[in-house]
């Protein structure tokens, strides 16, 4: 077994030229661990607020001055090459993926993880690449329309940032749990998400997507590009606007409307949920590719040492779905 990892430091916020390659001892599972050897890691947009440290009070959990975790990179895939003793839910070989969450250090050669948790064996048909994306736009976007809300057939859905990693996810699964689908993106876009489900494409730089009296039931803002204020006027009389980029205004936003009205906006930290809940989450959106209502969608995919390149890219906000690092 190789006795040293790869990796990529964060030691400060900024922007994707902080990153550095690292090379570090490989830790031996202590108890309850196991040790994985990364076949594929996700780059998400989250990943690069995080490594920027955006929004600042965000650094409260991520560190005050620089990174309290310095290493990168939250969703992975890969195999498992060693098992403490003690664990009896995984063996070596097993091929698995998962989230580091807060512990980070998912853009690497090898990554020691808690058995108990966000980890899940990966199906033979769920590709590395696919598998490394799951705990990102997918668990998301399946934990905001089922456990933040509830959607329900038949309820107008309009998916603001139809086309990125959220996005693509939340056409996806709007679309199997019954909802009339609209979202937006560029008209490059359109295709794609008509190919995803959605019902009716919007070019967010010809129309307006939250004119008054759409009626909307649900607003899922997967980038926070728009406002509860803004959106308010297109919702349905007891419709939700969900988020999952919180800023103050939001906050504020979220308490006063679980106060006045019938309209709420809603926000959950949907990767700070426990371990068995992820579980559950990724377990039901593996069964929904198992049924062919739900693939990843997958833009671009870099190798290992270009990871600040990828970076990059999906700061240049134009990625279609999801990028990876193998």
């Amino acid at each position: 077994m190789e006795n040293t990892l790869n990796a990529w430091d964060v030691s400060h916020y900024g922007g994707p030229d902080v990153l550095v390659p690292v090379t570090r001892p490989i830790s031996r599972p202590k108890a309850g661990q196991v040790l994985i050897r990364i076949r594929a890691s996700a780059v998400s947009r989250a990943d690069g607020m995080m490594r920027a440290g955006q929004p600042k009070f965000a650094r409260l959990f991520l560190g005050l001055c620089r990174p309290r975790a310095s290493l990168s990179g939250t969703c992975f895939s890969g195999d498992i090459v060693a098992v403490d003793e003690g664990v009896a839910d995984f063996k070596v070989g097993d091929a698995v993926l998962g989230e580091a969450g807060m512990q980070f250090g998912a853009n690497a050669t090898h990554l020691c993880m808690d058995a108990q948790g966000s980890l899940v064996v990966k199906p033979n048909a769920v590709s590395y690449e696919e598998g490394a994306t799951l705990c990102d736009g997918a668990m998301t976007s399946w934990h905001f329309l089922t456990r933040v809300t509830q959607v329900r057939p038949g309820e107008k859905i309009l998916i603001l940032g139809g086309a990125g990693s959220l996005g693509t996810a939340a056409v996806q699964f709007a679309s199997a749990l019954g909802a009339e689908v609209s979202a937006t993106a560029s008209a490059r876009n359109h295709d794609l998400l008509r190919n995803l489900g959605a019902d009716h494409a919007i070019d967010y730089r010809a129309t307006d997507p939250l004119k008054r009296g759409m009626n909307y039931d649900i607003i899922f803002d997967t980038l926070g590009v728009a406002t509860y204020g803004a959106a308010k006027p297109a919702l349905a009389k007891g419709g939700r606007y969900l988020c999952p980029v919180l800023g103050l205004r939001l906050f504020r936003d979220m308490l006063l409307s679980s106060v006045f009205g019938g309209k709420r906006a809603k926000f959950a930290a949907a990767g700070m949920a426990p371990p068995a809940v992820h579980r559950e989450e990724l377990s039901e959106v593996i069964a929904l590719m198992g049924e062919q209502k739900f693939a990843p969608v997958m833009d671009r995919t870099y190798p290992f040492s270009d990871l600040v390149e990828a970076h990059r890219y999906v700061e240049a906000g134009h990625k279609r779905g999801n990028v990876v690092i193998v």
